[in-house]
């Protein structure tokens, strides 16, 4: 049982990948068209959702196996002489229920945006960095190293001030983005 539940796992990098296909398909294709911009962005961190609901269901089926021997996906991304680096994911209790909440806040918040941005000239930016940051934090939930975490962890920055410092016209605004940038 526990080899069907790993090969599920094995499709946890989606999780962050849909949201981050939707960043770009925005930011080159559908700027535009603030309809089709944030059906693009729902659609992703909803289908993320599910598969973070069937991965932790999978989690709950495997029991205390998978917290002993975590669902460990890695690909080699550099390979040189003393110097080997992977980038993957990691699926084990703690990770599964932090994917869940990260989508389910994340959709809740896409959700709510539809209406509040409603009329914004920079809808379709919104919900390009709406993505991004929600691509970001679920990629950070899945690393698997010090490297893969530092560099979602700076992403989750660059995308903090992105949408603190939204309406960069508001010298508030502006201080405020700056002001989280140096404390992240």
């Amino acid at each position: 049982m526990f080899k069907e539940m790993h090969d599920l796992f094995q499709w946890a990098w989606l999780i962050p990948a849909l949201p981050f296909l939707s960043f770009l398909i925005i930011a080159f294709v559908t700027k535009r068209s603030k309809r089709l911009s944030s059906t693009v962005s729902i659609l992703a961190i909803l289908t993320s959702l599910s598969l973070a609901i069937a991965i932790g269901l999978g989690v709950i089926q495997a029991g205390a196996e998978i917290v002993e021997h975590p669902a460990i996906v890695n690909v080699n991304w550099l390979n040189i002489v003393g110097l080997k680096i992977n980038f993957g994911t990691i699926v084990d209790p703690l990770s599964a229920m932090m994917l869940f909440v990260v989508t389910l806040v994340a959709s809740m918040v896409q959700i709510y945006s539809l209406g509040y941005m409603h009329g914004d000239e920079g809808f379709s930016r919104y919900y390009a960095y709406q993505s991004l940051f929600a691509s970001s934090m679920l990629g950070m939930v899945l690393a698997t190293n010090l490297l893969q975490l530092f560099i979602f962890w700076e992403l989750v920055g660059l995308c903090s001030y992105l949408l603190i410092g939204f309406w960069f016209f508001k010298v508030s605004a502006r201080e405020a983005a700056k002001k989280a940038f140096m404390t992240t």
